[in-house]
């Protein structure tokens, strides 16, 4: 896992990565890595952090943790690469997008587009055995992601959280603590064991855009196609 982010992540994060607690998840992590099938791929676990600096994030997409299977995972939570099927909870954020903003359903779940504008799509642990969600959960990533969280919250530029499911609504209280000018919006994960309790018919990408228009920020092109 590459910890170069050349950005100002670098920066920020410096400290989180001396930590006792990150040292021992690294090395449980690539224990796993080398004793059984582990996604995302090792260089992609960090992809969301190359990809959005941390003064351009608007929005923070926040789910559970990487799909477990083969060829789907990519280090951006819900997104997919070209040509991967869509797993069931895309699947589910597409309906809702299709139903709230009118959005064609994209050949591919390829979320670069969303980051590129600025949206963090992190989840509260960022690795998993094949077949096994969750089972990385426990081992020291949501303390990183509860430092993420915080980090973002201390901003002093507002900043939209989208919170799916309920591991994500328990960073909740991190943004809360950091600052009340930012927006939060919170909603069953879009997984098919969950979505039909409140997902579906939440409308979170025309109450973001909404909130993006009333803070004088440019709104995000959510259509994919």
């Amino acid at each position: 896992m590459k910890m170069n982010f050349h950005n100002e992540w670098q920066t920020i994060l410096e400290e989180e990565f001396a930590k006792p607690y990150f040292k021992k998840l690294t090395d449980f992590v690539a224990l796993q890595y080398s004793t059984s099938t582990v996604y995302p791929p090792k260089e992609e676990v960090m992809s969301v952090f190359h990809t959005v600096p941390y003064k351009k994030v608007k929005v923070v997409v926040l789910g559970q943790d990487p799909y477990h299977g083969p060829g789907q995972a990519h280090g951006m939570s819900f997104s997919v690469k070209k040509g991967v099927p869509h797993p069931p909870s895309l699947r589910n954020i597409f309906k809702e997008l299709s139903t709230d903003i009118g959005c064609k359903v994209p050949k591919d779940g390829y979320l670069m587009k969303w980051a590129e504008q600025g949206v963090f799509l992190l989840n509260t642990v960022l690795t998993v055995r094949q077949g096994e969600a969750n089972s990385h959960k426990g081992v020291g990533w949501e303390q990183f992601t509860d430092t993420v969280i915080g980090k973002l919250a201390m901003r002093d530029e507002p900043i939209v959280f989208v919170l799916w499911g309920k591991p994500a609504q328990t960073k909740r209280a991190i943004i809360e603590k950091n600052g009340a000018h930012h927006y939060i919006l919170q909603a069953p994960h879009p997984s098919p064991l969950s979505a039909h309790r409140g997902f579906f018919g939440s409308k979170p990408f025309s109450k973001i855009n909404e909130k993006l228009v009333e803070w004088g920020k440019e709104p995000i092109d959510w259509c994919l196609e």
